[in-house]
């Protein structure tokens, strides 16, 4: 499948929105798809695959963040969603028309992904320098989103140029700000555009803030792709309900990006049928004063008003001084047949 359409690709993000109960993430797909999501996204690894069971201060987070004083590994032990639920929340998804993606985490993630016909893989953004797994996932040919929260211009043009070593070309990179909750004034959503003039990829954001404002403006910078986490309830609890969205706030953002679309529509100078309609209310040339035949066009006998039934404005200079062929009345429009030599 490929990602980039008409429409933008709105992704709910489950993370560790499920309490460590199945149940709640299936009514977590069943809430998203009601939102109006386009796809729900998991998370896929164990937290052996992502940092060491260690207690001393390097793996003690210390980040000015929610989840600081707390181990890596108990962190993503609480947070993980259980590799033997995956093929029940994919096919759950696929009952609700949802498309049901995952971002692995280690090769074995991987594989597991790829028994169960994962159609997108996400690279997240703290792996964006992984090489070796953006490599594996790159090999098997399907569209990849790579967040670059933490990234520099050389880890992404690294991380493209091991997708296009492997001859994938179906990338999305998502403007990320590695924050939970981002501040408004660390979003520099400006770029965006440069995303994708740079790189010449399809575009997008992984949203962390607070609200729903930034993913409309992104969308009018030219995001095809929106990636916000997204919560059953709030009252939930867990790593990630801080900064998640609600059915209620999801369902607001959705529309909000839906009517956006809508006015940011296409490059459009075409004169259609309402635009013709329309410039009646334009100006035009109408006779002011009622003339006889043989008078002489003055600015005292015509102007240029409102509606726009008469000639052009622009013929008014070259009117001026020429005589009219027939008696007129005040409030008609001005037309050629009324004006001696009329080749304007």
């Amino acid at each position: 499948m490929r990602i980039e359409n008409d429409e933008c690709f709105i992704i709910a993000e489950l993370s560790a929105n499920h309490g460590g109960d199945i149940e709640i993430a299936k009514e977590t797909i069943k809430a998203a798809k009601r939102a109006g999501a386009d796809a729900i996204k998991l998370q896929t690894y164990r937290a052996d695959a992502i940092t060491l069971n260690v207690k001393n201060d390097y793996f003690k987070i210390d980040q000015n963040s929610h989840w600081d004083g707390r181990y890596f590994y108990d962190l993503y032990e609480e947070a993980y969603t259980p590799w033997e639920w995956h093929k029940e929340l994919f096919q759950l998804a696929k009952e609700e028309g949802l498309v049901c993606f995952s971002s692995p985490f280690d090769f074995t993630a991987v594989d597991l992904l790829e028994s169960l016909g994962n159609p997108i893989y996400k690279i997240a953004s703290f792996e964006i320098t992984d090489i070796p797994l953006i490599d594996y996932v790159a090999s098997n040919g399907k569209p990849i989103i790579i967040s670059t929260g933490i990234a520099s211009i050389e880890d992404i043009e690294l991380a493209l140029q091991t997708c296009r070593n492997q001859n994938n070309n179906d990338i999305t990179l998502l403007k990320c700000t590695s924050q939970y909750p981002a501040l408004p004034e660390d979003g520099n959503l400006a770029t965006i555009p440069d995303l994708k003039t740079r790189f010449n990829v399809n575009v997008g954001l992984s949203d962390h803030t607070l609200g729903i404002e930034a993913p409309v403006f992104a969308l009018s910078l030219g995001a095809k792709v929106i990636e916000k986490h997204f919560i059953l309830d709030k009252s939930i609890g867990g790593p990630d309900a801080h900064f998640s969205l609600d059915e209620s706030e999801f369902t607001q953002l959705v529309s909000a990006v839906r009517k956006a679309e809508k006015m940011i529509g296409i490059v459009d100078y075409e004169m259609t049928d309402k635009k013709l309609k329309r410039r009646e209310f334009s100006r035009s040339l109408f006779v002011s004063k009622s003339v006889k035949k043989g008078d002489i066009i003055t600015k005292d006998n015509i102007k240029s008003v409102r509606p726009g039934f008469g000639l052009h404005p622009k013929h008014y200079k070259n009117t001026i001084g020429k005589k009219f062929t027939e008696d007129v009345n005040e409030g008609k429009p001005l037309t050629l047949s009324m004006i001696e030599n009329n080749y304007l």
